[in-house]
């Protein structure tokens, strides 16, 4: 099978893995309990074990729906009934903020996190991620997977980053872009691409890749999840759950995870 081949079954596998909504409980009950969470497809790992422990405390449930940032907040704008929207950065949050369809006085910065670059385990040895350094010939006759470079977040800070370093211009052409930063996960997960920028966070919850370098902050915007609640939800629930995401627990949990308290 073609490289190619293989990266368009690989984005087919991933659209069909994170298009649908994921609950860490099961089935959501049809009652006034229920949320519907939309949320970064990067968050999926913490928060699926952030909702267990929201059901244990509560008896409640929330549904969870993963994608990527500006794929969510385009639902919620066509009418979507989520409840609370968790963004992998400012903008697609101050998308909806124009648009008076998250309240206001409930949005915060929740986390944050960092950019790294992975290989399948085993495959590649560390990268010293400076001005200059040689992505392209590491790529060999491979291709970099990134999120959409265009419109989602983890590929927007990829790119900046690249800009930042004097890498983009080289590999521009070289891009296996993904629907989401899991998606690009996945490519180097299954081998793929010899290369990958996701969320360190995505690193850690995969043990098919390794980290092989981290992108220095001051070369992409600082990486902050915004969240808020939405203009239309009637749920009291949701300012609970909110609240439970910023308990000691929650954050223990994010960070296991490589998210970052935010200070």
């Amino acid at each position: 099978m073609s490289q190619g081949t293989r990266i368009r079954s690989g984005f087919l596998v991933c659209a069909v893995l994170l298009s649908v909504s994921c609950a860490a409980t099961g089935p959501a009950r049809a009652d006034t309990s229920d949320l519907l969470v939309f949320a970064a497809a990067s968050l999926k790992t913490a928060l699926d074990e952030i909702n267990t422990l929201w059901h244990e405390r509560t008896n409640k449930h929330a549904t969870i729906s993963y994608a990527a940032s500006p794929a969510l907040a385009k639902e919620i704008e066509q009418g979507a009934p989520a409840d609370v929207f968790i963004s992998a950065d400012e903008d697609w949050m101050d998308y909806l903020a124009e648009r008076k369809l998250i309240r206001p006085e409930t949005r915060s910065d929740l986390i944050g996190n960092r950019l790294v670059l992975i290989s399948p385990i085993g495959a590649a040895h560390p990268v010293n991620i400076v001005p200059g350094f040689p992505l392209l010939s590491l790529l060999g006759q491979g291709r970099l997977a990134m999120a959409n470079t265009d419109s989602v977040p983890a590929g927007k800070y990829g790119r900046a980053a690249l800009e930042a370093l004097g890498a983009w211009e080289s590999v521009k052409g070289r891009i296996a872009q993904a629907e989401n930063v899991r998606a690009a996960l996945l490519l180097i997960a299954r081998s793929e691409a010899p290369l990958g920028i996701v969320y360190e966070s995505d690193a850690v919850s995969e043990p098919s890749v390794a980290r092989v370098g981290t992108f220095p902050e001051n070369t992409h915007p600082r990486i902050v999840y915004p969240i808020a609640i939405t203009s239309d939800s009637t749920k009291p629930a949701a300012h609970a759950f909110v609240d439970m995401l910023k308990t000691p627990e929650a954050r223990a949990v994010f960070e296991k995870q490589g998210f970052t308290t935010l200070k």
